[in-house]
């Protein structure tokens, strides 16, 4: 019984601090790239989508799962052992040898930073033994942390297989739950980085080019590029403009420019839209003679005209642009306002009072009755005696 009431508890936790996000993208961007996701990094808020949830083919930025997964799961000075699986990798590489020996953190940053397929490899053999059984523990972890149900990876790296996929939602998640890992975001933004190997000695930088200023725009703050002949061209982006942070994915694209090109459409359309509000602490929101609150500060995304709040009688708050769109939804909690007994009114009582002593009246005058009948039965009977 006790076990239940636990499981029972955790159940209506969950549902009272649950925040749902929903895609606001009916303004039309002309974006070249097949998918994109554009998010709020800090509320969660979708901001912009486009077909979504298509299953797609991420190449490289799959590394933003197996990074985080590594950072997560693994002991980042830990010493990998490269093996001759890793060494014979197709793709970009860090040229890693067989048998080298390199710090887990050094690995990381080679197949975040350089796009490293052999580095990857190497990372998953550390953490899981084989590359299908860190596949097989990326996607559970996947699913079970940050809740996506539209991925399937088969490796670590992103080289192509039928059954290696993803959503530009579910990537954009993905993302957005990495870069609040200090680690991951400090690799996810590095321009350059030194590189000593024991076959290569060279100065890495970032394929990204608008990380490391070639399409310059201001603001962005980490990014990973992917390429493979059946994905084309994909992109993760993270940007602040010191009010607001963003994180944008983009797939499918046929020319690298215009991922790029996307990118900054939709970071432009979201720092001139959207600005940060807060809901404060025990704010009650009324719904059919029902009272809710959140239970701390809340931070919400809205339109910068404002936004439209809606609740609903479950207490779902709706937070609304001024178009009508729906940018947050966001689960209260309900106010118990403790029964109070009713009072009567004056005229109430006062009939209720004169009912009462009506009633004491007349038991009162039954009793009298009563004894005053015992009291001539007893004279009768005594006359008769006589």
């Amino acid at each position: 019984m006790k076990k239940f009431v636990s499981v029972l508890i955790i159940v209506l936790l969950i549902f009272t601090s649950r925040i749902n996000i929903f895609a606001a993208g009916t303004e039309q961007l002309d974006l070249k790239s097949e998918a994109a996701v554009l998010l709020d990094s800090d509320t969660g808020a979708v901001l912009f989508s486009k077909n979504a949830n298509v299953k797609m083919y991420p190449a490289s930025l799959t590394k933003i799962a197996t990074a985080i997964y590594a950072i997560d799961m693994g002991n980042l000075d830990s010493i990998v052992t490269v093996s001759g699986n890793a060494v014979s990798q197709d793709g970009t590489r860090v040229y890693l040898n067989e048998g080298e020996k390199v710090p887990l953190k050094k690995l990381i940053q080679g197949m975040l930073i350089n796009s490293g397929n052999d580095a990857a490899v190497a990372i998953a053999e550390h953490i899981d033994g084989t590359v299908e059984h860190f596949a097989e523990n990326l996607n559970a972890y996947l699913k079970a942390k940050l809740g996506v149900s539209n991925t399937h990876f088969t490796n670590p790296n992103g080289l192509f297989d039928e059954n290696h996929y993803t959503t530009a939602m579910d990537l954009a998640l993905i993302t957005n739950y990495a870069i609040k890992n200090p680690v991951f975001a400090e690799i996810f933004g590095t321009k350059v980085l030194e590189w000593k190997g024991q076959s290569w000695e060279t100065t890495l930088l970032t394929h990204h080019r608008m990380l490391k200023g070639e399409f310059p725009f201001p603001g962005v703050t980490g990014g990973k590029t992917g390429y493979t002949s059946e994905s084309k061209q994909t992109l993760a982006t993270t940007a602040d403009n010191g009010k607001i942070r963003l994180t944008a994915v983009v797939l499918k694209s046929e020319l690298k420019n215009d991922k790029y090109k996307d990118t900054a459409l939709l970071f432009d359309y979201g720092f001139n839209t959207y600005q940060h509000a807060t809901i404060k602490k025990e704010e009650i929101f009324k719904a059919d003679n029902k009272n809710f609150y959140p239970k701390n500060d809340l931070l919400i995304t809205e339109g910068v005209k404002g936004c439209i709040k809606k609740i609903n009688n479950e207490g779902m708050l709706s937070i609304e642009n001024q178009d009508g769109q729906v940018i947050q939804s966001i689960q209260l909690k309900n106010v118990e306002l403790p029964k109070l007994e009713t009072v009567p009114k004056k005229s109430e009582k006062s009939k209720e009072n004169k009912q009462q002593l009506f009633g004491v009246n007349i038991i009162f005058g039954i009793i009298i009755i009563a004894f005053a009948g015992t009291l001539i039965g007893l004279r009768n009977k005594r006359t008769r005696k006589y």
